[in-house]
């Protein structure tokens, strides 16, 4: 029962995935990206720590009964890794070849990590017949530091700098739909600083 929910879930995302993959997927970005019964207090020296709990932050361990944070990253990251592209997918999708993909890679103008088996390049930089219009300018300006998967959430959130027809857009729909490049540039320059 749950493989068929599990399929319906899938297909209703638009993700062409089997689902005994696809929870494989999840159970091994869960291993990767997240520490079993995670302490935060171990992260901090004692310094550190006091000065934080001192302007309120909790940091105990979570309980048995309180809702796992992580859980929302490792399925964010599971269907990133999910609906990516090889690089051999997305030098078909360009009509270049694989060498041109990685070179692309190398100087910043398509984005992706290095996975078991080579590349992996998230899809939401491609539209059915190229890349994204302005993505290379998008892309100069994210901080080094900031992980795909932020930069993918970022691209996939409405943005209420960017408004279309009265409504705030995805740095994706507004470079789809011809907006300047270097308004969500210089959103994305702001990638991993407190607001």
């Amino acid at each position: 029962m749950t493989t068929i929910a599990l399929k319906n879930v899938l297909a209703k995302a638009g993700l062409k995935a089997d689902p005994t993959e696809f929870l494989a997927l999840v159970e091994d970005a869960a291993r990767r990206l997240t520490p079993p019964s995670p302490n935060p207090s171990h992260y901090f020296s004692a310094e550190q720590r006091a000065a934080l709990e001192d302007v309120g932050l909790d940091l105990s361990p979570t309980s048995d009964d309180e809702q796992d944070h992580r859980a929302r990253m490792v399925a964010a990251h599971a269907v990133l890794a999910d609906s990516s592209l090889t690089v051999s997918e997305a030098a078909s999708l360009l009509g270049v070849d694989d060498s041109r993909i990685r070179h692309r890679l190398k100087e910043g103008r398509l984005t992706g990590w290095k996975a078991q088996g080579g590349w992996r390049l998230p899809a939401w930089q491609f539209t059915s017949s190229g890349v994204l219009p302005g993505l290379d300018v998008v892309l100069r300006a994210v901080p080094d530091d900031q992980p795909v998967l932020v930069v993918a959430a970022f691209m996939s959130t409405p943005q209420t700098d960017l408004v279309i027809n009265g409504r705030p857009a995805t740095p994706r729909q507004w470079l789809l739909a011809g907006g300047d490049p270097e308004f969500v540039a210089e959103l994305a320059a702001e990638l991993g600083t407190p607001v």
